[in-house]
């Protein structure tokens, strides 16, 4: 009886700490910036303003690339830097915009995937006026139910005749190497 008793009372304990327990796993998986620790928050500063707004998942991946960042080349860590700004300057509409971007290229099949990178590399290559004037234009529909729209047009000279939709930085490390790729 008594031994029933005190299973009864071990059991109550656990269940009462489980909820705290996972509450701290929450927390320590989802860290708030003044958990960071100095040298996590001079890498991912320009996330700051959003972090508090980024799921734990997405903390995870960015506290690893801060870890990683020592490491980098400096061509690297410039990239990465600048990604880091271009994702904070946009909206949340733009944002999501961009992730949806990213997964429908995910799904792409590789010869299509190819296409589209050297399409990008094309309009990379156009000098910047040509640039924003294609980011300016309005992005043409596709046509065909299942077109995938490339972000970029076939060859400069075909720019003027199809211009490519604005494009937004790739989300949160989506055309970074695979080095820094944690999705």
């Amino acid at each position: 009886m008594i031994r029933s008793a005190a299973s009864a009372v071990v059991l109550v304990v656990v269940l009462a700490l489980l909820p705290s327990a996972a509450l701290a796993q929450i927390t320590m998986g989802s860290p708030s910036w003044s958990q960071l620790t100095p040298q996590e928050k001079q890498v991912l500063a320009p996330l700051a303003p959003d972090w508090e707004n980024l799921d734990a998942q997405r903390k995870q991946k960015w506290r690893g690339i801060a870890q990683r960042y020592p490491k980098m080349a400096p061509d690297e860590q410039q990239r990465i830097q600048q990604q880091m700004k271009s994702w904070a300057e946009l909206t949340p509409q733009q944002r999501q915009v961009a992730r949806e971007q990213y997964k429908s290229l995910r799904q792409l099949p590789p010869e299509k995937k190819d296409e589209v990178r050297q399409r990008w590399q094309e309009y990379q290559s156009l000098p910047p006026e040509q640039r924003r004037e294609l980011a300016s234009r309005p992005a043409p529909s596709p046509s065909g139910a299942g077109a995938a729209r490339s972000p970029a047009p076939a060859t400069a000279a075909g720019a003027a005749r199809s211009p490519a939709p604005p494009m937004t930085p790739p989300p949160q490390g989506a055309a970074t190497s695979e080095s820094t790729r944690t999705r």
